[in-house]
């Protein structure tokens, strides 16, 4: 059976017409179409409609599975723009990159990262059309904001290769277009990924290269202070502790409360709070009792555990910590017990988990077995998805 491409190139020879003359006539990126006859993308519906009709062809229209109904939306609006990017386009994707960083705090992972797959594709394929200068730093741009929120997720799911390439990709578009918030950023993201991983040393050198490169009115800076704090606290020094919770303060104040405090990539002075309990419990000191309260209090409304954002997850584990230090035993396993069964902390933060896990198993409370395997419950479902 002759493939959809040998059958185009010979009516196209036969024609006398050109692929560059068609892309023209059809309003194609001639590299798109260059893709599709020889076989490395399928075509779509709206493409093989296309050839039937301008040469004159039965070819037959199959049902592409893998494409998306947003995407053939956008593909439409997209055609009927002079350029083949277009500022509709544009500005639809940059929404659609602030709906999922504002969607990342409650998101299941994996169902994240299909929609960051579905978006970072989208712009690669723009990226081989006909554009302006400003176009093409447009989707540099959201392509280095897709990579980097990628790549966070990638590191949530312990897939670390992933999450390399991710994170490569996003800090090579930054510095493609200057964009020093972006690059930060991914400072800031390899930060928290040796942190959680031991390497605490390591974690304060990077969040300090992300403040000195961040500008100074982004969100990058204070997340990076964020991250020296907690690090600081892991080697167990007080003075840098307590400085960079000032400094996060402080510059959290300044910037006042944005209008999506959701969005994972726009600081919230709300989130200092979350900040200040776990590095203070990191520290041992008793003082993130009431952060981690506060925390509580404001995010988690109702008992549904299944609609806490993960902050309140996190928020559980730091006042175990504490409570265990004061010899609070059953409070301090009621809180963990929350965290460890409300499906909110994703497999990047278990150990932070099983830090309390461990730690009232060396009191050897009678709460240690249920608390035990309420973590192993944990593991095995993340088992389950790999």
């Amino acid at each position: 059976m002759i493939d959809f491409g040998s059958q185009v190139r010979t009516a196209l020879k036969a024609q006398g017409k050109s692929l560059r003359g068609a892309a023209k006539e059809l309003h194609y990126d001639v590299a798109y179409l260059s893709r599709v006859l020889n076989g490395k993308q399928a075509p779509s519906p709206e493409l093989t409609r296309a050839f039937n009709e301008y040469l004159g062809l039965s070819l037959k229209v199959g049902d592409s599975g893998s494409r998306d109904d947003e995407m053939d939306a956008w593909e439409l609006a997209r055609r009927v723009q002079a350029s083949d990017v277009g500022n509709a386009t544009l500005e639809r994707l940059e929404r659609a990159f602030d709906g999922l960083a504002m969607a990342y705090p409650k998101a299941n992972p994996d169902d994240l990262l299909r929609q960051v797959r579905k978006h970072s594709a989208y712009v690669a394929k723009l990226l081989d059309g006909r554009k302006t200068l400003s176009e093409h730093r447009r989707l540099l741009v959201i392509g280095g904001w897709l990579s980097l929120l990628g790549a966070t997720v990638h590191i949530d799911l312990m897939q670390d290769d992933a999450a390399t390439a991710r994170l490569e990709t996003a800090a090579t578009l930054a510095r493609e277009v200057g964009h020093r918030e972006i690059e930060a950023w991914c400072y800031e993201t390899e930060a928290w990924r040796v942190l959680t991983d031991g390497d605490y040393v390591q974690a304060v050198d990077l969040s300090r290269v992300a403040q000195e490169i961040s500008p100074a009115n982004g969100s990058a800076i204070i997340q990076a202070t964020a991250q020296e704090g907690r690090a600081s606290a892991r080697l167990g020094n007080g003075k840098e502790t307590y400085s960079a919770i000032e400094r996060v303060q402080a510059l959290s104040a300044a910037i006042g409360v944005p209008d999506t405090p959701e969005h994972h990539y726009r600081y919230d002075p709300g989130k200092a709070l979350s900040y200040t309990a776990t590095t203070l419990a990191w520290l041992g000191d008793s003082a993130a009792e009431p952060y981690a309260r506060e925390v509580i209090k404001r995010l988690s409304p109702s008992n549904d555990a299944s609609q806490w954002p993960r902050r309140v997850a996190s928020a559980n584990i730091d006042l175990a910590l504490v409570l265990l230090k004061e010899n609070r035993m059953d409070e301090a396993c009621d809180s963990a017990q929350k965290a460890i069964l409300s499906g909110r902390v994703v497999p990047s933060n278990h150990w932070r988990a099983l830090e309390v896990v461990k730690a009232v198993e060396a009191r050897q409370l009678p709460e240690s077995a249920d608390l035990r395997e309420a973590y192993q419950s944990l593991k095995a479902i993340e088992r389950g998805k790999a």
